[in-house]
């Protein structure tokens, strides 16, 4: 499964997002998970199998297939709530 995590212009929020994406994925021991990230302009249906983006840019992100949006991209119980019910939603849990 790939995850993208995204931002305006896919340099500083996306980065961030995505290592923390990446702790959470191997702190719940899911395997065979790739998180990248990338600005919101360059996404297409087909760059991931999962989004994740901040809440101004939910509109933006919309027609790109599941999406997940955070309320905070620094909490990270947040976070790990929204990988989990990901995980199980493509049976990678």
């Amino acid at each position: 499964m790939k995850i993208m995590a995204m931002c305006s212009t896919g340099l500083g929020s996306s980065f961030m997002l995505r290592m923390n994406i990446e702790d959470v994925v191997k702190e719940l021991g899911l395997r065979d998970v790739q998180v990248e990230h990338s600005d919101l302009s360059s996404a297409s249906p087909t760059s991931a199998d999962a989004f994740f983006v901040a809440k101004d840019l939910e509109d933006a992100a919309q027609g790109l297939g599941d999406v997940t949006v955070m309320d905070s991209l620094i909490d990270k119980d947040e976070l790990r709530a929204k990988v989990k019910a990901l995980a199980e939603r493509h049976a990678l849990a």
